[in-house]
């Protein structure tokens, strides 16, 4: 079962002053506020056009630059020099200072204070509480009661009645005016977003229809059908007679190279003649004698 929700308090009556002060506070407000809302909302887009194209990239590079500059060496630092030299002093220190005082402060100093506190007590503490119990006690009820009874006459019945008579009013009547204030200063900064947006799209279309679709339309209905006849009619046939011509250079180069190479060729034939054939030269290894067989007859057994 859900839980009934508490019905909301009927909003009590607003008096004359109410409704004389809230018009004017609030068309006051609306003509102050409209420019300042307009200014604030395109300071905040062009705040957001920066940040997206020039902070951030900025930061980035500041922020790698700022840890190549002092964070990594500080940490090189901090590991490699400060922690172990912290490390070495701290356990110097606790050789040469923390013991010594440990040892000092349980034999010497402990039994010191307490033999100290035991002997205040009995000088100070019990003497002190029986002056305070006996003496200052009474006399200090009477006397902050003579004063209590003087500061009521003198200050808080003149306080009680200036509140009451002055300032209660005068709270009212600013609380009623500062609370309409906050509520018109609310209602115009909304009324003015809207205007402010309205302007914008307002901006926005005239900015479209004044530049970017008349761009658009020479775009596409001049340049592209220029670009087009030109690349048709200029380009292609350029770059086709340019390879025709290309490829002809090209074969014609070859073939004064082809005749140079021959020229010079047969120039050097007339002046030193024939180039020597090289003479061929058996490479093969020597063979050796042939193996003697049973069928030989050289053998011993048919030499005879």
């Amino acid at each position: 079962m859900e839980p009934q929700k508490p019905s909301p308090q009927p909003r009590q009556p607003e008096g004359c002053l109410v409704v004389a002060i809230r018009i004017p506070v609030r068309i006051l407000v609306l003509v102050l506020v409209v420019p300042v809302r307009i200014a604030w909302d395109a300071l905040v887009v062009a705040t957001r056009f920066l940040r997206d194209t020039v902070g951030r990239p900025l930061g980035r590079a500041l922020l790698w630059v700022g840890k190549a500059l002092f964070a990594w060496p500080f940490v090189a630092l901090w590991r490699y020099v400060l922690a172990p030299l912290g490390t070495a002093l701290g356990r110097l220190l606790h050789v040469l200072v923390v013991v010594p005082a440990r040892w000092l402060h349980r034999n010497v100093l402990t039994p010191v204070g307490r033999a100290l506190a035991l002997l205040a007590r009995y000088l100070l503490v019990v003497p002190a509480h029986w002056l305070r119990t006996r003496i200052l006690a009474p006399v200090a009820g009477n006397i902050a009661l003579a004063l209590y009874r003087v500061l009521r006459v003198l200050i808080v019945l003149p306080a009680l009645a200036l509140r009451r008579r002055v300032l209660v009013p005068v709270g009212r009547i600013l609380a009623v005016v500062a609370r309409e204030v906050g509520e018109a200063l609310g209602h115009a900064w909304r009324i003015a977003g809207r205007i402010s947006r309205a302007v914008g799209r307002v901006l926005g279309t005239l900015l479209r229809w004044i530049l970017v679709e008349p761009v658009r339309w020479a775009y596409r209905n001049v340049l592209t059908p220029v670009g087009h006849l030109v690349r048709d009619t200029v380009l292609r046939p350029a770059a086709a007679g340019a390879r025709v011509v290309g490829r002809a250079v090209g074969e014609a180069l070859t073939g004064a190279r082809d005749a140079v190479r021959q020229a010079r060729a047969d120039v050097r034939r007339m002046l030193f003649g024939e180039p020597r054939q090289p003479v061929p030269v058996d490479r093969r290894e020597p063979r050796g004698p042939a193996a003697r067989t049973l069928g030989s007859s050289t053998t011993a057994l048919t030499k005879d």
